[in-house]
Parts: structure tokens; C-alpha cells; sequence
């Protein structure tokens, strides 16, 4: 939902050193409390307004019940203690099935689950105006935490349901593929279009061009470790050998 031009013009080098030390600044920061969650719902609902994709109401906030899953993590962005941005995950598997982009592209996600593969959705990825004209590392640092959970989970697909305008970003970065046409989206006004890509294909390829989104099991385990939850999906890198960041 953000537009990252204003990166082309940096170099990579330079470009993946000043992601890496804006990551020492970020706090990634799970919403358990309602405090949290208020403030994420608070901030989705001023970015999607701004940017035309939903219509004014009463309570200024932007939720809906794929918020109160079991399979949902909902994360905060913090640089000094203030809310940045905010994104949402869903670890999917045919024993928990409920998840945003499965109700939209049920045709092509189904039989996916059907056939044993996990699945990473991320969606509601929204940015905190001011930020983002300040710290443009902070799209990837936020995209980041799909990476890093399509790896712990050891995801055939990492999703992303996104407007036709931003697949170049999602292809650029992490060699997502388009698998299905813009559609419409509840309660969002354009259509959404759905893109995948397998994390274990395109791993090396994507370190290496930005060395930011390496990380180390621990990392992991302290933002998804709640597997108890979900017994039935193992993480990938429990009993493999650990990707340490550089």
C-alpha cells in the first residue's frame, strides 16, 4: 500500500548499509495488549483514507475479524517509541485455514492447502505518513517480517495481495510471481491482485542482493515462537541448519 521510488535512484551497496543500520532502530513489537492494537487500527485506517481505499467512519479506526484469528500475527513498527507502521500475518495449513487472501482467491489457494503446503499471508501493511517521507528503509524493514516468517514456518508461499501498481516492487524485491488477476477486495475500493513466491527457491538470490533480510533462528523464534498454537506446522529451521544474519 506505499510506493517505494524514491529508493531507484541509490545504489545497492549504499541503499543495503543504510537498511541494515535503520534496522538497530526499529522495534518490532507484537500486539498483545488493546493499547497496541488500537493504535494499529488507528493508523491503518488514517493511510487507507489518505490514499482513497476506504470511506470515512465514526470510529477512525480500520479492523476486521481476521484481526481475532488463531493463526494471526499482528505486528507494530516503533522507532523511538513511535508507532511507524504495522503489519499483519496469517500462517496457513490445511488445519487452520483461515486466513485473509483465502477468501478472495479460494480457486487457487484451496488446493494448495489441500495438498499439504503452508502459507504466509501478509496483508493490512500500511505506514505511518511522516515516516515513511523520512526513513525509507522502513518499507522493507516492515515487508521484512513476511520473509523472516516465511522462512520459520518453512512456507511453499509467501503471499502478497497487493494493487497492479505495486507487483513491480514485490517482484523487484523478492522475485514475486503474479498467479491470479486483480479482484475485488472486502472492504478495500481498488482490486487486489495476488502474487506468490517460495522462500527456499529464491533465499540465497535475495540475500545476497539485500543482506538486511538475513536473520538468525532466535530472531525468529522470539517474533513467531508461539507453536504451541499450531502443532501441526513445524518450524523450518528447528532441527536444520540456522541462516545466521551477516
Amino acid at each position: 500500500m506505499v510506493g517505494v521510488a524514491s529508493l531507484a535512484f541509490e545504489s545497492q551497496w549504499t541503499f543495503s548499509d543504510r537498511v541494515a543500520q535503520f534496522l538497530d532502530r526499529i522495534d518490532y513489537r507484537l500486539a498483545d495488549s488493546e493499547q497496541d492494537r488500537q493504535a494499529i487500527f488507528r493508523l491503518r485506517y488514517q493511510a487507507y483514507l489518505q490514499q482513497g481505499a476506504i470511506a470515512p467512519n465514526f470510529t477512525q479506526t480500520f479492523a476486521d475479524p481476521y484481526d481475532e484469528t488463531d493463526n494471526v500475527w499482528l505486528f507494530g513498527l516503533y522507532i523511538d517509541g513511535d508507532l511507524a507502521s504495522s503489519i499483519r500475518l496469517h500462517v496457513a495449513s490445511v488445519d487452520s485455514r483461515d486466513f485473509p487472501s483465502r477468501k478472495v482467491f479460494a480457486d487457487v489457494l484451496e488446493p494448495e492447502l489441500r495438498a499439504g503446503k503452508v502459507i504466509v499471508d501478509p496483508t493490512r501493511f500500511v505506514i505511518h505518513k511522516h515516516h515513511s517521507r523520512i526513513n525509507p528503509g522502513l518499507v522493507y524493514a516492515t515487508v521484512r517480517l513476511g520473509w523472516l516468517a516465511a522462512q520459520y514456518f518453512g512456507a511453499e508461499h509467501l503471499l502478497a495481495a497487493v494493487r497492479a501498481e505495486h507487483q513491480a516492487f514485490y517482484r523487484r524485491t523478492f522475485t514475486h510471481r503474479p498467479i491470479c488477476e486483480p479482484r475485488p477486495y472486502p472492504l478495500l475500493v481498488p482490486s487486489i491482485s495476488l502474487m506468490t513466491v517460495h522462500y527456499a527457491s529464491v533465499a540465497d538470490q535475495v540475500h545476497q542482493r539485500y543482506p538486511f533480510f538475513r536473520s538468525t533462528f532466535f530472531e525468529r523464534r522470539m517474533l513467531f515462537g508461539r507453536d504451541m498454537l499450531m502443532p501441526n506446522i513445524v518450524p523450518a529451521n528447528a532441527v536444520t541448519k540456522v541462516h545466521h544474519a551477516a
